[in-house]
């Protein structure tokens, strides 16, 4: 007599692959929240870049000098999307993200190298437990 061909998976396959696939998304989804919020503060980077524009310009209208006039034109930002505000006090911009990016605060901060040349923005977060949720330029 003969035997018949096997034909499908056995039972045992079946759940050896359903384990491997539980696995791999218990690995992959925390991954991905944390892109996606990583996303949602760069977004608020660039609303900032925006005013970084104009806080250089008044530095250098100023002689180099970072003063109280430094954010003069660079009007703050309210709500939009992810970010809660973006606003500007003696040059140093501070950008503050909602609920859905994890209420990360990032401050960007100009600099003035001696003898002139080119303004340096330092990127600095609140708290050292959200550098996950930060570009690379900013985190600590």
């Amino acid at each position: 007599m003969k035997r018949a061909a096997q034909k499908g998976f056995t039972l045992i396959e079946l759940m050896i692959v359903v384990a491997i696939i539980g696995i791999l998304a218990a690995v992959a989804l925390p991954a991905y929240q944390d892109y996606t919020v990583r996303a949602r503060v760069t977004e608020g980077l660039g609303l900032g870049s925006g005013m970084k524009a104009t806080v250089a310009e008044n530095i250098a209208n100023a002689g180099g000098n970072i003063g109280a006039n430094a954010c003069a034109g660079a009007d703050a930002i309210g709500a939009t999307g992810a970010v809660a505000s973006v606003a500007c006090n003696a040059g140093v911009i501070t950008i503050t993200m909602g609920p859905d990016g994890r209420n990360v605060e990032l401050t960007l901060t100009p600099a003035v190298p001696t003898g002139g040349g080119p303004i340096t923005w330092t990127c600095a977060v609140s708290a050292a437990a959200n550098n996950r949720f930060v570009p690379g330029e900013c985190r600590v």
